[in-house]
């Protein structure tokens, strides 16, 4: 008897995810027709609830906003990337019923990066202090940074960093909001603020050319900050291209399958979201 087996994505709010698009296509793709992969809405103080509840037929979850660093505390075993940064995006079920926590916005940012031309980033402007702005941290020591320029809205938020960038070995330079426009002369500037936070930066920002943005938003797109970059000659990443790349990390574990579907997951992300 085959048993039906099932993912999904959690965070609150969710209702704007395209990953159940994205992995649906996926499972289609590899003949994975008992599979589904849905989205459920959570908060950090349910998910321990929600995953304790889940059965068998459960591979695993994709993790977003705000449940980044609560699903690592919930995992009997962690990847190292994920032990680094303090944050995981990914839960797999193990056979034993335990859980593993991995970060795959890590490697999906470096290739992201790497895509864009960047091949080594010893600059790196990060806005934002959250899960995703983590796995900026790691992304920045792959790429060569021993020292990243951290932008929040609050001097704690880049505290809570401290930890991660300790473990990754590098050293923060933190940054108040008021002075951003004054940081992204870098390398790479990756912003993880939410939508509308970085809007007003388009009219601010002094862009060098070879910089490389990415903005971490795709809904929607281009943001104003993506736009000036662009119009700049800035080459540009948005978040649908790291939806794209962590999913595929993602979905092999979930599945056991490698390499994931990529262009069948691609075809489907693009025309969800309208982009040609």
């Amino acid at each position: 008897m085959t048993v039906h087996r099932r993912a999904a994505v959690c965070g609150k709010p969710i209702e704007h995810s395209l990953s159940p698009v994205v992995h649906a296509a996926g499972f289609a793709a590899v003949g994975l027709l008992d599979w589904t992969y849905t989205a459920i809405e959570c908060g950090e103080d349910e998910l321990p609830g929600l995953v304790a509840g889940l059965g068998p037929e459960w591979a695993g979850l994709s993790l977003t906003m705000p449940l980044k660093e609560a699903a690592l505390t919930l995992a009997a075993e962690a990847s190292p990337v994920a032990v680094a940064t303090g944050a995981a995006n990914t839960l797999v079920r193990r056979d034993d019923g335990t859980w593993f926590a991995d970060n795959t916005d890590v490697p999906g940012m470096v290739r992201v990066l790497s895509d864009a031309g960047l091949r080594s980033a010893p600059s790196v402007t990060v806005l934002g202090g959250g899960g995703t702005a983590r796995a900026a941290l790691a992304a920045a020591a792959s790429l060569g940074a021993a020292a990243v320029t951290v932008v929040t809205r609050r001097p704690e938020a880049r505290d809570e960093l401290a930890p991660a960038a300790e473990a990754l070995g590098l050293s923060i330079a933190g940054v108040d909001w008021a002075d951003a426009a004054s940081v992204f002369d870098a390398d790479a500037v990756v912003s993880t603020v939410p939508k509308g936070a970085a809007d007003s930066l388009a009219l601010q920002v002094s862009w060098r050319p070879d910089t490389v943005l990415f903005d971490a938003i795709y809904d929607p797109w281009p943001t104003p900050l993506a736009a000036s970059a662009a119009a700049h000659g800035v080459r540009v990443v948005s978040g649908l291209d790291l939806l794209l790349a962590q999913a595929l990390g993602q979905f092999e574990q979930f599945t056991g399958i490698a390499p994931a579907p990529e262009n069948a997951m691609r075809e489907a992300l693009a025309a969800a979201a309208g982009v040609k």
